[in-house]
């Protein structure tokens, strides 16, 4: 009787969460208030007493306590990795919450019910999914729940309220003119945490504020709230909205979109439809996890056939229209400073392509540049004149 009254007191819990309520404290913990990661410090910093911390009896209470210890910090990630103790990443470093050591079931048990359902029958299912939840006093959170070894690992995203403008990102000059392209594909590539989906989202925001437009977004999962400004923005979720990238896409083209932003080109079918819509039209943006222009091209001609590789640097020759590649550094006093590459795609380029001569492409950076393509070293010395 003691154990079916104890699951359903869980279940409620649970039902809480999802519903955006805070879960109740149990009466044993009432004198408590319902501990939190308060005042944890660095275990690895010199005479740092050991941490004495009481988890909540909820293991759902556990993974609020890690957030406010996130956000506290003004941290980006938290990373929950099954034998270590919860760690987040502050200005790109990771650093150990002073607690103890976690098992792989403590972080399922803590995560889990924060994903929406699809996300939750997916993991079951595959043993990795991706969502995203917003806690009311922290903020949104992208989670990523997978499995290591075996065991249950996550890594969560503390995302901004609201979506950064342009001008406030540090990026070369040449950067706002890719909100103001009426058609082709725009590429944004950097490695994962560069700031991939923080560009895409200002320019998206940028093409909101200023023109009478109809974005369609396609994210898995949508990471930035974007509320209809001067243009209309609907914001497609794989997941609850869609089964897969393609489909979405596929469907978004009969939406008469102006504005089609793909989270990531991640598969060959999602590339051909993307291509496509820009050929005939639209303004499609999307990210890649590639960290020069060339390798950017490459990326999306090598994941065909090597019979299609040649038709597909066709289309990409006619359908490419700018490739901006990025990445985070850190500043003097603090915090972190992006550092870009852009090519606005000529004709010299739209050729190089064609011909899979893409080792001619960082020439044609230079030789652009007054049409607003960036080296790499341009904006690294910017960055250094900026920082002292």
């Amino acid at each position: 009787m003691d154990d079916i009254e104890e699951t359903e007191d869980i279940n409620q819990l649970i039902r809480q969460l999802n519903t955006g309520a805070r879960p109740a404290v149990a009466a044993s913990d009432a004198g408590s208030d319902a501990p939190v990661l308060e005042h944890v410090e660095d275990p690895s910093a010199p005479g740092t007493p050991p941490a004495e911390i009481s988890y909540p009896a909820s293991s759902v209470e556990r993974l609020t306590g890690w957030l406010e210890a996130l956000v506290e910090r003004r941290g980006s990630d938290l990373l929950l990795v099954a034998g270590a103790p919860p760690c987040v990443r502050v200005d790109g470093k990771v650093i150990r919450l002073g607690l103890p050591p976690l098992s792989g079931e403590e972080i399922e048990n803590a995560v889990l019910p924060a994903l929406p359902p699809g996300a939750r029958t997916r993991y079951s299912d595959e043993g990795i999914a991706d969502g995203s939840f917003k806690r009311r006093t922290l903020g949104r959170f992208r989670i990523n729940l997978h499995r290591e070894r075996g065991r249950a690992a996550a890594a969560i995203r503390a995302l901004p309220t609201e979506v950064a403008r342009l001008a406030t990102l540090g990026l070369p000059a040449g950067v706002e003119a890719l909100s103001r392209l009426p058609r082709g594909l725009v590429l944004i590539g950097g490695a994962t945490g560069s700031g991939k989906s923080t560009t895409l989202a200002a320019l998206v925001e940028e093409i909101n504020r200023r023109e009478a437009r109809h974005i369609v977004t396609i994210e898995d999962p949508v990471e930035y709230e974007i509320p209809h400004r001067t243009s209309i923005v609907e914001q497609i979720e794989i997941g609850p909205d869609a089964p897969d990238f393609p489909t979405a896409l596929r469907a978004a083209l009969r939406q008469a979109p102006d504005v089609i932003v793909v989270g990531e080109m991640r598969d060959p079918e999602t590339m051909r439809i993307a291509l496509a819509a820009a050929e005939t039209g639209h303004l499609v943006l999307s990210t890649v996890h590639t960290t020069d222009a060339a390798s950017a091209v490459s990326r999306i001609a090598d994941s065909f056939s090597a019979e299609r590789q040649g038709t597909i640097r066709q289309e990409l020759s006619m359908a490419l229209a700018a490739v901006m590649t990025q990445m985070l550094l850190p500043k003097k006093g603090g915090g972190r400073a992006v550092a870009a590459e852009v090519l606005i795609v000529g004709y010299g380029a739209r050729q190089h392509i064609r011909k899979n001569a893409l080792q001619h492409l960082q020439q044609e950076i230079v030789l652009t540049r007054k049409n607003g393509s960036n080296t790499l070293e341009e904006s690294l010395a910017r960055l250094v004149r900026d920082d002292g």
